[in-house]
């Protein structure tokens, strides 16, 4: 019971920093900001050992684990309270209350300054809970005063009402800030828009799509990989969008998103890659993308030759950094449609940027503002100074499908399938050793570009026991996917993808 009063308290501290967060589109509820804090001061290690666990879980798992802190410090000082303790609890309240605060009001990627106001919902959700702690406690120990205190003492019935008051209220209060909060929510201006029609359409995929047992082709936008540093969505309105060309150009240039979509439109499937994909990882897929060629864009502001670093820069700050030369014809975009409809949101509405061959983290800005040519010597994009790499090429890799590791699977034929990659060269062959024998040249799909994946298969007649397969990629260039292992981090995982595969009697 005692713990009880810490938790409902600061349940309604919470709450009210909830309401607050819908009253204004800048504010937020200080766990996010928190978050966010702890997102950026992450050691390498630590992210990379967050995302080998929870994967694009990630971001829930964090979020999770500031509210169970958050509940079990409240649960402590509800019984350091009851011990006599409360003048110390209600100063390491107003100190979590000011943590929160200066979270929400500390220079970020996004925010050179302070930004005072930005404490609101942090230091009144203090003063409430604070308050709710003190009428709780009050009324406990009235109860706990009364010597034959039974549920029909006055001074019971007054504590356990003050304590469904606050439960009630805490989850009132929440669930209207919500409520306030769905205003902000552009959902409906992104169902609202009509794509305009490619100028230059992409390819019938049809004949890329035959290799069995392999990944389909296309990822569909629900099942496409999530990886970024926002904890919630950015929500932007394409009335409100702009898109500034800025930096080593001859002539600034902003765009609205309307200016964006009357420029000519193209499509072209690209296959995108995270450099924290292990080997066999799933941090991959592959997307028909809607947009405006980036080398167009940047031909109409004027590139200055000492430029040698494109940096996109997303609506919350975050920074990616690629080369110019990475301009060399393939088909880098601002794009604005995934799949056949508008970018999700979670997938950077209204636009972001797609550039083939390069990890996501140096160049699939989502969100995207502002488009900044600089030098690599003068500008390290968000992850260079974590210890990631400043240029990031993706690396020739393939991956087994079909079967999966420890698969049980009957005697007899058997297709391998899979997929391998090296955008935006392409892959001119896929090799399969099955047991430490020779390597056998697997069946290709068509090559529907370049820039995607290519998927892979190849007939087997399985044998009872248990089998090592592993896969091998020869890229359009002649080079052989090397054996050898590295970690994903910092420019991206090698070595072979290898499966053990368990096959019973027909």
């Amino acid at each position: 019971m005692l713990a009880l009063l810490g938790v409902l308290s600061g349940a309604l501290g919470l709450a009210t920093t909830e309401l607050l967060a819908g009253l204004r589109r800048t504010w937020r509820n200080p766990i996010f900001d928190v978050g966010d804090r702890v997102v950026e001061r992450s050691p390498q290690a630590l992210t990379k050992l967050a995302i080998e666990w929870f994967g694009t879980n990630d971001k829930v798992v964090l979020l999770g684990g500031i509210i169970v802190v958050l509940g079990l410090l409240s649960a402590w000082f509800g019984v350091l309270a009851a011990r006599g303790r409360r003048k110390i609890v209600l100063a390491a309240i107003v100190i979590i209350g000011a943590l929160g605060a200066l979270a929400a009001s500390a220079p970020t990627p996004a925010i050179s300054g302070w930004e005072p106001l930005q404490t609101v919902p942090s230091a009144l959700g203090t003063i409430v809970a604070i308050a709710a702690f003190v009428w709780l406690t009050d009324a406990e120990r009235a109860a706990l005063s009364t010597r034959a205190a039974t549920a029909a003492t006055p001074s019971r019935r007054d504590f356990v009402l003050r304590s469904t008051g606050v439960a009630l209220g805490a989850g009132i209060v929440a669930a209207t800030g919500r409520g306030l909060a769905r205003r902000f929510e552009v959902a409906s201006s992104r169902d609202a828009i009509t794509l305009p029609t490619p100028m230059t359409p992409a390819p019938d995929p049809g004949t890329a799509i035959q290799a069995p047992n392999a990944a389909p082709f296309f990822t569909t936008n629900r099942d496409f990989y999530r990886i970024d540093t926002a904890l919630t969505i950015p929500q932007i309105a394409p009335d409100d969008w702009t898109l500034r060309l800025t930096g080593m150009v001859e002539r600034d240039i902003e765009l609205t998103y309307a200016d964006l979509v009357d420029r000519p439109i193209e499509e072209h499937d690209i296959t995108l890659t995270c450099v924290s994909n292990v080997v066999g990882g799933d941090l991959i897929g592959t997307a028909r993308w809607l947009g405006i060629r980036l080398d167009d864009l940047l031909e109409s502001a004027g590139v200055d030759p000492e430029a040698d670093q494109i940096v996109g820069r997303s609506i919350d700050g975050y920074t990616c950094g690629f080369p110019v030369e990475a301009l060399d014809g393939r088909a880098a975009l601002v794009a604005i449609g995934m799949n056949g409809e508008p970018l999700p949101l979670r997938h950077g509405f209204p636009a972001r940027l797609i550039v083939p061959g390069i990890y996501g983290y140096a160049s699939a800005t989502k969100w995207l503002t502002e488009i900044e040519l600089t030098r690599f010597d003068r500008f390290d994009h968000y992850w260079v100074p974590r210890g990631y790499a400043a240029q990031a090429p993706i690396k020739l890799q393939s991956r087994i499908d079909t079967p999966r590791g420890l698969d049980r699977i009957a005697a007899g034929p058997f297709v391998i399938g899979g997929v391998a990659w090296h955008q935006p060269i392409g892959i001119d062959a896929v090799e399969v050793r099955i047991d430490g024998d020779d390597w056998i040249a697997a069946t290709l799909a068509d090559e529907l570009d370049e820039s995607t994946w290519r998927q892979w298969s190849l007939p087997w007649d399985a044998t009872p026991g248990r089998h090592t397969i592993e896969a091998r990629a020869i890229s359009r260039n002649g080079a052989i996917q090397t054996e050898d292992r590295s970690e994903p981090l910092p420019d991206g995982a090698t070595g072979h993808h290898t499966v053990v595969v368990l096959v019973d009697e027909a």
